[in-house]
């Protein structure tokens, strides 16, 4: 077992260079890229369900198949060895390993990821495990999902599964990805599964999230050797007023508080904010919803946060324009049913768009690392994801050239670079995506990959940008 521990407290000795050990690493999630939807024990997540609901998904697609990654690993993982990676970022499917959210692991689904981290292991990468993408057994969400408390009791039992079956081979375990999508877009703006609309759902939701962190770490600390390390991956929103009127600084604040203080709150500093609570206090009694006992189990110290950044939120505040919600899928949402009666718009920053008509500005990953150290000091960082989807396609020679990938990954790793120097303790980089996947609700449409997959030969073709990536990773440093 390998526990990512680098020393990067010291500043670069040049102006492209990083930390001697900084972790260099790729990401993928379980049903956007494993397939075998069916195989050795699995049960539909809600995402199967979600997938097979006409109109939820584009063209229909599901993650039957998706990058066949379940058959096909020992091959991705040479690919990532050839691109000299220093890590992988993986989730572990709860379908998989425990099918019904209840009961004893099942050992046909635990044993590929022991397979999976074997090879790993073998190539010289460090494998990091995330216990939850957004994958939840669809039988607990038939008993309520996460709006319901005994959601989080099932994911600590799971994660004691997990971590007991793989704590010899996994230092690095990530609760949650990004709790914020699980709760506001799946229940509350139903774009994610399970596809529900219902504000007061989502904010339980939000809190059970944070509960099943919490009793997850718990359960992961007396699963693991002492060596192993418990982290969770928050999507922060770097939340900008569109001018600086009070007005719009109020709807800052508004989405501040129901983007990032609901996670960052009871998880970093043991309590929700008061502004969230008079904010949504119309929706959910939280003296009823918060027991005795949550904030303290929610806020069990952590070895490492999880940063994942795409593109910075951007919003001014308005007459009531009705409620209702917009999304892009990782990043900005229309917040009303949870802001008060004025509606909060958001905007781009730039019309610099990627695939996905997410805005480009690295600076929003700059202020919010040097922000996060600031405001917790001495918390160990990581960029957990940070990619672009583009129009990619392969040539008739069989080369993808994505230079906009290039220049998206050079402005953004600076940024980092730039955060470290500032002073923020980041110790890796997890680029968002190894390969193309099933983006979600876009079906296949998208293309996050630093390796181009052919869907129906299931071909891998790493893109000018792994090449690019592969040879800062061996430098240690950004070319000049």
């Amino acid at each position: 077992m390998t526990a990512v521990r680098p020393e990067t407290t010291a500043q670069p000795h040049t102006d492209t260079s990083f930390p001697t050990g900084f972790v260099w690493g790729a990401a993928t999630a379980a049903y956007q890229v494993e397939g075998a939807a069916a195989e050795d024990g699995r049960t539909p997540s809600i995402w199967d369900t979600f997938s097979r609901t006409p109109g939820k998904v584009r063209n229909g697609d599901t993650g039957d198949i998706a990058a066949d990654h379940y058959h096909r690993y020992r091959d991705d993982v040479a690919l990532m060895k050839d691109l000299g990676l220093k890590a992988y970022r993986f989730s572990i499917s709860w379908s998989r390993v425990q099918p019904t959210g209840r009961g004893p692991g099942v050992e046909r689904g635990l044993d590929f990821y022991r397979r999976l981290t074997d090879e790993l292991l073998e190539a010289g990468i460090t494998p990091v495990a995330t216990l939850y993408h957004w994958d939840l057994p669809q039988e607990l969400e038939d008993a309520g999902g996460w709006p319901h408390r005994d959601t989080a009791h099932r994911f600590a039992d799971y994660a004691g599964i997990a971590a007991r079956a793989l704590g010899d081979r996994v230092g690095i375990w990530t609760t949650l990805n990004e709790p914020w999508c699980s709760a506001f877009l799946g229940y509350g703006s139903g774009v994610h599964a399970p596809g529900r609309t219902d504000p007061a759902a989502t904010l339980r939701a939000a809190h059970h999230l944070n509960l099943a962190h919490g009793r997850a770490v718990g359960a992961l600390r007396a699963a693991l050797p002492s060596s192993g390390q418990t982290s969770v991956t928050l999507n922060l929103h770097q939340v900008r007023p569109l001018t600086d009127s009070p007005a719009d600084a109020e709807a800052a604040r508004r989405i501040d508080a129901v983007g990032n203080r609901i996670f960052t709150g009871p998880l970093l500093d043991g309590a929700y904010p008061e502004d969230l609570l008079a904010d949504t206090r119309h929706l959910v009694d939280w003296g009823e919803l918060v027991r005795d006992g949550d904030l303290a189990e929610i806020s069990r110290p952590i070895d490492l946060l999880g940063v994942n950044y795409y593109s910075p939120t951007v919003v001014s505040l308005a007459a009531d324009q009705g409620a209702g919600t917009r999304n892009d899928g990782h990043g900005a949402s229309d917040h009303s049913p949870w802001t008060g009666s004025e509606h909060v718009a958001f905007h781009l920053a730039n019309d610099e768009l990627t695939a996905m008509n997410w805005a480009i500005d690295a600076t929003g990953l700059h202020t919010l690392l040097t922000g996060l150290a600031a405001s917790h000091p001495g918390l160990p960082l990581m960029v957990t994801e940070n990619g672009a989807a583009f129009d990619d396609y392969a040539s008739p020679e069989g080369r993808v050239d994505d230079p906009q990938r290039i220049a998206y990954l050079h402005a953004h790793l600076d940024a980092v670079r730039r955060a470290i120097a500032d002073g923020a303790d980041v110790r890796g980089y997890f680029l968002w995506s190894l390969l193309d996947n099933f983006e979600w609700s876009y079906g296949y449409s998208k293309r996050f990959g630093a390796v181009y997959v052919d869907y129906p030969t299931q071909l891998r073709i790493p893109k000018a940008s792994a090449r690019w990536y592969s040879r800062v990773i061996g430098n240690n440093a950004l070319p000049r």
